[in-house]
């Protein structure tokens, strides 16, 4: 098994791709090992000492750590998920995906929202998921699109400017009803 490794925007995360599915559907952000109990890929991570964050894609899995250095933490890294992948074991036991986005907006709204989830799912995801992240809707209220920053977009230091410059922007352009986007 040949696990690549891509540097993301944020210097606190790094990308790892092992060359195979890594979630079927959806993404899956764990932020703590007290939260990673329906994945025994992102439990055998966190049990790594340094990994503060794992974030799973489709076809990739992306590690935060805290101040430890990559030289000392990426060999782990890459054999904790070549260990994994050679168990067999599931990478998350269920449903494991945790991105589910319905988020809080006024039913008046519900075009204008339906507008923002469809540039989000087909424009704004699926460049963010080349930098080992994901952002995800978590509500639209006075002119304000409410958005979660996950994996290595969260906490990376450019998420801002990808926020007013990229993203704003783009829903502005096509929802005159969006004044603002903020994470949250």
């Amino acid at each position: 098994m040949f696990i690549q490794t891509e540097a993301t925007p944020n210097p606190q995360t790094l990308k790892f791709i092992p060359g195979q599915t890594v979630l079927e559907d959806g993404t899956a952000d764990f932020r703590a090992k007290r939260d990673a109990e329906s994945s025994p890929l992102a439990r055998r991570l966190f049990n790594i000492d340094g990994v503060t964050g794992v974030f799973l894609g489709s076809d990739f899995i992306s590690v935060t750590k805290s101040d430890a250095e990559w030289q000392h933490l990426k060999p782990m890294i890459l054999g904790a998920i070549m260990e994994h992948y050679m168990s067999g074991a599931a990478v998350v036991d269920g449903e494991g995906a945790n991105d589910a986005a319905d988020g809080a907006y006024d039913a008046e709204d519900a075009d204008v929202v339906a507008t923002i989830k469809e540039l989000l799912e087909t424009r704004v995801r699926p460049a963010v998921a080349q930098d080992g992240g994901d952002i995800t809707f978590a509500g639209f209220r006075d002119g304000i699109v409410y958005l979660h920053m996950r994996g290595a977009c969260s906490g990376c230091p450019s998420s801002t400017a990808t926020l007013r410059h990229g993203i704003e922007n783009l829903l502005r352009h096509f929802c005159p009803e969006v004044e603002e986007v903020q994470a949250v």
